[in-house]
């Protein structure tokens, strides 16, 4: 089945950049090294935080065939594709290079706060243009609109090639819907790092992590804990270990929290493209002392 590739750990993946705020492909190559041999199960590209609205459709295009180059056929690729212009997604969908990627995910339109029925047309649109399967990605809290388990199940039961939802509703019981009711192709995914073993415990099949781009080893063996049925023991687990290194990487929003974290270790620089900025002197002394406590 299509959606068990995407069983497990999906990292949604940083952009690095250089100091002339150009992409850093060196680094990039080395955090694509970093998640083959760590264990990461699929890896999404072009979504927020891959700081994507601040790349243009070149550099997203170069980025998509540097990843493929890399690893394609190791491990799985998402892309994002998605905006809050149907047809503009659509012509997107038609034109861009997607061999060697395995699955789109389409963010619900934002700033528009489109009706439950426009949110079910907008895919209608984006289903029949995707030449792969397609990931709905639901996140009121940056979209303004919720898309509902009523209207996820419509979609999913109408077009066979939506094969999932990334669900960042934060809503559980919204969530436990989605997962009893959904047809036998399609399956929920947590967008939530803090929440990722309570959404395999209603049915999720994973995450797509924030966390995972730092700590991948210590993320997949969560999940994987939790999808054997371990969910209280791996909540507990990763909470004892990382539950406030994890509220530290948000205070100052992502991906600031995380870049900070990832040029500590060396893997590229501390640099974000405005609007975002690094996180702030105060919060990357907490996350120095939260590193070296986890650390020894």
């Amino acid at each position: 089945m299509l959606q068990s590739q995407f069983r497990g750990l999906g990292v949604a993946l940083v952009t690095p950049f250089t100091e002339n705020n150009s992409i850093d492909f060196s680094a990039l190559d080395k955090l694509l090294d970093f998640h083959l041999i760590s264990g990461t199960d699929y890896l999404v590209i072009l979504g927020t935080t891959a700081e994507t609205p601040t790349l243009s459709i070149p550099e997203q295009d170069e980025i998509v065939r540097f990843v493929v180059r890399k690893i394609g056929g190791k491990l799985p690729v998402v892309a994002g594709i998605g905006g809050n212009n149907t047809a503009a997604v659509v012509e997107r969908l038609k034109t861009t290079d997607l061999s060697g990627v395995d699955a789109v995910l389409s963010i619900t339109p934002y700033y528009n706060k489109p009706t439950q029925e426009g949110l079910f047309r907008h895919f209608e649109a984006v289903s029949k243009a995707s030449p792969v399967p397609v990931i709905l990605y639901n996140v009121p809290g940056r979209t303004g609109v919720n898309m509902t388990a009523e209207t996820t199940l419509r979609i999913a039961n109408a077009f066979r090639n939506v094969i999932a939802v990334k669900e960042a509703s934060g809503d559980l019981q919204q969530m436990q819907r989605i997962a009893e009711k959904a047809p036998a192709h399609f399956s929920l995914i947590s967008g939530d790092d803090t929440i990722a073993t309570a959404v395999i415990g209603v049915g999720g099949i994973g995450v797509i992590s924030v966390f995972g781009n730092a700590f991948p080893k210590e993320m997949r063996n969560m999940v994987h804990r939790a999808l054997h049925g371990e969910v209280h023991e791996a909540r507990t687990q990763m909470n004892a270990s990382f539950e406030e290194l994890c509220r530290l990487l948000f205070i100052d929003g992502n991906p600031a929290g995380v870049k900070c974290v990832l040029s500590i270790k060396g893997m590229l620089k501390n640099q974000l493209r405005l609007p975002l900025v690094p996180v702030r002197e105060e919060t990357k002394a907490l996350i120095l002392a939260e590193l070296k406590k986890i650390e020894g």
